[in-house]
């Protein structure tokens, strides 16, 4: 019989007792994005509904790998791409290696270069970039890496769905297409002229403009101009409190036409357009709350309403983001392992919440999934936004919509 000396049973004794400690530490994910400046609200709610779809989805279910939960640890980016590399830097300090941003395509731009070289040059702290809401195309195109998802429709793709609705409205003739002026707002400015020339080469694009981003305070000759030049749509990509003030002007000149957004809802700017936004405002979204689609669906968003009274759950894809990682890790065994993980992400398809399969595209890691048209309403809303009685209701979906897309991804795998 093997024999344990006192002071083996001690060293033994060590080892469980730093095994239990190593094992109990969570995963951490750190969210970089806005939590002060013109965007904070826009930052603020995206951080709880990262914090909350990891405690509902992850942590009150048992976590992964046999209990370890998930810990969402937010860095304020202040919406700039140099403060967004030094708080990147500080995540990896602190052992972070699961990385989400969303608010502005130039910081994902400069995180998703800064994650690739520093994944080469350091191997054993590799990270990964979970981006949810940043959707230049180059990100998925001649930009991808390895170390990058992205959990959103890209700008493109979002275009495509958009220009077959309008495409199908034969009311439509004039089209004034203004955004912020930064690679999102010209990405969204090109694929519409692009792809309403192909889909209706009689539509007449009256005006195409970008203004600065996030400096903007009265958006009166940028609305005068809209009216004035007989538009009888609008597209805009703006965000946060360049998408109110823009879509308030427009709306209080005198414009009654739809106005195609990417984001104009949630974050106070639902209850701020209220009863003017109504028959205006229109949203490209890849989820659906209204009607809620599951009865997951619905249980989520009450218990999301619990915790945060006047929150919202405007970005669905942050649960899917959540709900695909902890698959993914699950899949491969371990959290360390960033590789792994990532492989096991890779034409991961899950069934989500909200209605649709999403599809993570292997080639260049972009999600495949439904997306809707929305409209700004009062009626058959069963979740309004911003504690009023306004919410976002579909109009239309297209299934899967770009499942063909093409990709320029040249991806180098480790």
């Amino acid at each position: 019989m093997k024999r344990i000396t006192k002071l083996g049973a001690v060293s033994a004794l060590s080892l469980i007792i730093g095994a239990s400690a190593a094992f109990a530490e969570n995963i951490k994910i750190a969210f970089i994005d806005p939590l002060s400046g013109p965007f904070a609200s826009t930052g603020t709610n995206g951080l709880h509904q990262f914090e909350f779809a990891a405690d509902y989805m992850v942590n009150q279910n048992g976590g992964v790998l046999g209990g370890t939960n998930f810990e969402v640890v937010g860095f304020d980016n202040k919406t700039s791409p140099k403060e967004s590399l030094i708080q990147l830097q500080v995540a990896i300090d602190q052992g972070i290696r699961y990385i989400v941003q969303g608010n502005g395509s130039s910081v994902a731009l400069a995180l998703t270069d800064a994650i690739e070289k520093h994944n080469s040059r350091n191997p054993d702290s590799r990270v990964l970039f979970l981006n949810y809401a940043a959707v230049d195309p180059a990100l998925t195109n001649e930009e991808c890496n390895f170390w990058h998802f992205r959990f959103d429709a890209n700008a493109d793709m979002k275009m495509d769905a958009l220009t077959d609705v309008m495409a199908a409205d034969e009311s439509i003739k004039n089209v004034y297409i203004i955004g912020q002026d930064y690679s999102f707002g010209k990405a969204v400015a090109d694929a519409a002229v692009s792809m309403l020339g192909e889909k209706r080469p009689d539509i007449t694009i009256v005006g195409n403009e970008l203004h600065p981003i996030g400096k903007v305070r009265d958006f009166t000759p940028y609305s005068r101009k809209i009216v004035a030049s007989g538009a009888d749509a609008v597209i805009t990509g703006n965000w946060g409190a360049d998408m109110l003030g823009l879509g308030k002007s427009i709306i209080e000149n005198g414009f009654t036409g739809p106005i195609y957004t990417y984001y104009a809802a949630g974050s106070g700017i639902t209850a701020a357009f209220g009863e003017t936004g109504k028959g205006v405002i229109r949203l490209i979204s890849e989820g659906i709350v209204n009607p809620p689609p599951t009865p997951e669906a619905t249980a989520f968003y009450e218990a999301f309403l619990a915790k945060y009274p006047d929150g919202n759950v405007d970005q669905t894809r942050i649960a899917n983001t959540i709900g695909m990682l902890a698959q993914a890790i699950e899949a491969a065994g371990t959290a360390d392992d960033v590789v792994q993980v990532a492989l096991a992400l890779e034409g991961m398809e899950y069934d989500s919440i909200w209605g649709s399969k999403v599809m993570m595209r292997a080639e260049d890691h972009q999600a495949i999934q439904n997306i809707n048209i929305l409209a700004h309403t009062d009626e058959g809303v069963t979740f309004p936004f911003d504690g009023s009685t306004f919410g976002v209701v579909s109009e239309a979906t297209v299934e899967m919509a770009s499942a063909d897309i093409p990709t320029t991804c040249e991806m180098e795998r480790p």
